[in-house]
């Protein structure tokens, strides 16, 4: 079952990427962040109560809560980082980027988990890495004849590197807990760093305005990130996080399938060909 609540998490982080970056045009991308993750916390505590594990509170115990925690502020970093690139860049050159966190998490897991290194698996962290790096390239056209800066590429890539990290701590984190209840705890952590961050850049008065439409966007993507946060933990609490991680990382095809309908963001050639290789890669490591 672990490996249907992997390809959900796929589903509903894909169909994320495209809400929040419809909702965070005019919004500041961290206060979008901080009223999304209002969203999934009230969601992740509504799963802990209608299964049970509120009971399972009190019979956690220091580790777990220390994963935990560490494991949220991780996801909180990479969150704000993510955000931030999708506002000032394109979707299918930012998602790349961020799925590439599955190369660092498999090298992690071996490290840290003893997950084993196989040469299937091997090929396919090599496809994922040659994939991702042909995906991002200059685009061909330029808005205004002006290059955008490349702010974006570092928000990027501190936005894969934090999430690797969140999924090594995710997994030792909710090895000792109900994963519901996990996720929960985890997005309290979140909660609490997201608002922080607001109100030490000083735009807590921006939230009253923030636009009806995209508020809408900004929620259902929290409702999207709630549901696939419920099926990456109880995936990660199941299988092996090396192989959780690239299925979930699948998303990128949901992502840059919305790209286009909603953003009219085309695949260059080359970067249709990177996207292949990022499947074939991930396709290799499960069998």
């Amino acid at each position: 079952m672990w490996i249907v609540y992997a390809f959900g998490s796929a589903l509903f982080a894909g169909i994320t990427s495209i809400l929040a970056k419809c909702g965070i045009k005019r919004t500041d991308s961290n206060v979008a962040t901080a009223i999304r993750t209002i969203v999934v916390w009230g969601f992740s505590w509504a799963m802990v109560f209608m299964v049970g594990s509120h009971r399972m509170i009190s019979q956690i115990d220091a580790k777990t809560y220390l994963f935990l925690i560490l494991s949220g502020l991780a996801t909180g970093v990479s969150w704000l980082c993510y955000f931030r690139a999708l506002q000032i860049g394109d979707v299918n050159k930012v998602a790349p980027i961020d799925k590439s966190s599955t190369v660092l998490t498999i090298l992690l897991a071996c490290l840290f988990l003893g997950e084993s290194m196989s040469w299937s698996k091997a090929a396919g962290v090599l496809a994922i890495g040659v994939g991702t790096w042909m995906m991002i390239q200059k685009k061909e056209q330029i808005a205004a004849g002006q290059e955008r800066g490349k702010s974006w590429l570092l928000y990027a890539v501190f936005s894969a590197i934090f999430a690797s990290l969140t999924s090594i701590l995710g997994k030792i984190g909710v090895s000792g807990v109900e994963s519901n209840l996990g996720t929960a705890i985890r997005t309290v952590v979140v909660l609490f760093m997201a608002w922080i961050v607001v109100f030490v850049a000083g735009k807590q008065h921006t939230v009253r305005e923030v636009p009806r439409r995209e508020l809408v966007f900004i929620c259902l993507s929290g409702l999207a990130t709630g549901a696939s946060w419920m099926c990456y933990y109880k995936a990660l609490q199941e299988g092996p996080a090396s192989l959780v991680v690239p299925i979930d990382k699948l998303s990128i095809l949901v992502t840059i399938a919305f790209s286009y309908i909603v953003f009219h963001e085309k695949l260059t050639g080359k970067s249709a060909l990177g996207l292949f290789m990022i499947v074939a890669g991930t396709l290799v490591m499960l069998t």
